[in-house]
């Protein structure tokens, strides 16, 4: 196949959704608020981040550490259930669909560590400071599915401006049509 034949076949293939899809994703209240969620979560992620390291650094804050990784931890709990809703009304599964499979794999293992962490600080498991280096390993790999996530909707824009760019098929694409019409 040539780099035109791929090229070709790519503008044509849809990135993540397909147009009934893309329809759907639109047309779903859980788009914004997934929209609104997700910022909202990085900033608590942020400010909690902040309250982990004033406490490992100095020794002092280890309750705003604490109550904000469960902030953090609440957030992301909503965010993974309206995004599951989301992806019903998008794909049709509320998890694992075609598009963002392995997001929502890797998102197992997210709430994994930060629920770990929730049952550590409730049952007094791992002493203050192991609690905390658990709360920092679920923060990296959230950090890490959200950069996945991030790519994904960069990949939908891009795919969105390609789409709106492409020359339409047919007339219009200078496609000779048999009887010398063009």
């Amino acid at each position: 196949m040539t780099t035109m034949g791929r090229t070709e076949q790519t503008a044509s293939a849809p990135v993540l959704y397909t147009e009934e899809e893309r329809r759907k994703r639109d047309e779903s209240g859980w788009t914004l608020v997934q929209g609104i969620l997700a910022p909202i979560q990085f900033v608590v992620f942020l400010a909690s981040l902040t309250f982990i390291l004033r406490y490992m650094i100095t020794g002092n804050g280890l309750l705003a550490a604490e109550v904000s990784i469960v902030a953090k931890t609440f957030t992301l709990y909503a965010i993974m259930i309206t995004g599951s809703i989301w992806e019903k009304q998008v794909f049709g599964c509320y998890l694992f669909a075609r598009p963002f499979f392995w997001e929502d794999v890797f998102s197992m293992l997210v709430l994994a560590l930060h629920t770990a962490y929730l049952l550590a600080l409730f049952l007094g498991l791992f002493g203050d400071h192991g609690r905390l280096l658990l709360a920092l390993a679920a923060y990296a790999t959230y950090v890490f599915n959200a950069g996945q996530f991030v790519w994904k909707l960069r990949l939908a824009r891009l795919d969105a401006a390609s789409r709106r760019s492409a020359p339409a098929v047919g007339l219009a694409s200078g496609l000779e049509i048999p009887g010398g019409v063009s």
